[in-house]
């Protein structure tokens, strides 16, 4: 009996082994089948899903809905103020990899290779600038043209290779992969809009760069300052995520970040300040920026801010009860998500419950990372603020009332930002481990921003630390009026 049912148990566990072993190779016979009969049903899918209303149009003011410009403003961050995903992990390279076999990330598009060697001086020194008869790849009006670098401080390359030939898969540039500030080949490059009208003013702060020896080498006058739909397409993310935010997109979700720039038509001009001169127009445009610096107490500069053509205020930009000091005119109001969320909660009890309002005033948004990001899709979509910056239980559209028209809302190029950090903000801190934290100040960048859009720009209240000898030389030079504190002489005794 033991025998027979010895045998039988033997056949079953045969018939059992081959029906799994005919099941295994059904399977991987047919899975390739399955996949490429899957992308016919994906295409369908997305092709419905792009049929279907897009829900931030849905819920902006009617004036909203005509056409949208950003830009948001930055602040220096501390180590401890910043978010904790872009610090924590930092490593030393213990091994690293050629330059010739690195290979940067291009999540969505083609491979090539990024990891490049510096531009040699000899080429770098035959490239010219944009308007004298300069080459670059030009877009929809808009050129790209290799600049001569500053001297640059090559970081570490990364200790993971940027490809993974095992998954045939490209990996993000993360910046945990460096332990300073990386330095491509393409750091000078920007975006140029080869439209941009120029000055007829003699006295105009292009015509005196031009002229200062020190100066002309760092001023680019027909500089993209605006991002939009029509600055934003897959070979300039794939350029741009290699600098990291404000910079560029480095660790930027794709989706969200073109899911919210898409809604900002392309800005006419980029020079828009000089657009809204007649035609012919000699006139030179002048203008005040105010920072919130102490030094304007008892000043009594406010009716001199106010005379001048624009006036440009940040952050916590209080004018009610100061108004002899500072003035009352707002012609530009700049911020990031964070300025302003600290200025409305911070300066609540002091009268900043809203930003400057009025049909006159344009918001200058510097992007400073991805809570900026998600601080315009809430806008757009008038919603609460559920992912960053959740000390702010509000709606941002609430900072700005009923007045908020998304034509007068800029968004900051990330190519302004690096021309900035690069040329006039340098700091030692992109040399250390720390890079990934550094920000210029709101005010530094505002001010630097004026002097793109205005032919005579004066400052009030800036005593920033640091950037205090930028200030005087500009001021020494004639590029810009500073105002100073009176030096008031003490009586002999």
């Amino acid at each position: 009996f033991y025998y027979y049912l010895f045998i039988i148990i033997f056949i079953l566990f045969f018939i059992l082994l081959f029906l799994f072993i005919l099941l295994f190779i059904i399977y991987y016979t047919e899975a390739p089948l399955a996949q490429a009969t899957a992308h016919p049903t994906q295409k369908d899918t997305r092709a419905e899903a792009s049929e279907k209303k897009d829900p931030m149009q849905v819920t902006l003011p009617p004036k909203a809905r005509d056409r949208t410009v950003a830009s948001d403003g930055a602040e220096t961050l501390s180590l401890s103020s910043q978010d904790p995903r872009t610090i924590k992990g930092k490593q030393d390279q213990k091994k690293e990899p050629t330059a010739a076999r690195t290979e940067p990330p291009k999540p969505q598009g083609k491979a090539q290779a990024t990891a490049r060697t510096p531009v040699p001086k000899s080429q770098a020194e035959a490239l010219t600038m944009p308007g004298a008869g300069s080459r670059g790849r030009t877009v929809k009006g808009v050129t790209t043209v290799v600049v001569p670098p500053r001297e640059t401080v090559r970081a570490t390359p990364p200790s993971t290779p940027f490809w993974n030939r095992t998954t045939e898969r490209k990996l993000s540039l993360q910046a945990t992969n460096f332990k300073s500030e990386p330095q491509w080949d393409f750091e000078e490059q920007y975006s140029f809009d080869t439209r941009a009208l120029q000055s007829s003013c003699p006295d105009s702060v292009k015509v005196k760069a031009s002229k200062s020896p020190w100066l002309q080498k760092l001023f680019l006058a027909n500089l993209t300052l605006f991002l939009d739909s029509d600055h934003f397409n897959q070979s300039e993310w794939e350029r741009l995520e290699h600098f990291a935010p404000p910079f560029g997109f480095m660790e930027l979700n794709h989706s969200l970040v073109q899911k919210v720039v898409k809604h900002f038509p392309p800005v006419p001009q980029q020079q828009l300040l000089l657009a809204a001169l007649p035609p012919g127009s000699s006139q030179c445009i002048t203008c005040a920026v105010v920072g919130n610096g102490g030094i304007l107490n008892n000043s009594h500069m406010g009716q001199e801010i106010d005379s001048h053509n624009y006036v440009f205020r940040l952050s916590g930009a209080i004018t009610k009860g100061y108004e002899q000091d500072v003035g009352t005119r707002t012609s530009f109001y700049g911020f990031t998500a964070f300025s302003i969320t600290q200025s409305l909660l911070a300066l609540g009890g002091r009268g900043f419950r809203h930003v400057p309002l009025g049909k006159d005033v344009r918001y200058l948004h510097f992007l400073e990372g991805t809570r900026d990001y998600e601080w315009l899709e809430a806008l757009l979509l008038n919603q609460t603020l559920v992912k960053s910056l959740l000390w702010f239980r509000r709606r941002p559209q609430e900072a700005f009332r009923e007045s908020l028209r998304m034509d007068r809302y800029l968004l900051m190029h990330p190519d302004l930002m690096r021309y900035i950090k690069n040329r006039f903000l340098r700091s030692k801190t992109l040399d250390t481990k720390h890079w990934r934290i550094y920000r210029p100040t709101t005010g530094a960048l505002l001010l630097l921003t004026a002097l793109q859009l205005c032919d005579q720009v004066s400052a009030y209240g800036f005593i920033t630390e640091g950037h205090e000898t930028l200030w005087k030389r500009l001021h020494d030079e004639g590029i810009i009026r500073l105002y100073q504190r009176p030096v008031i002489s003490k009586p002999k005794m």
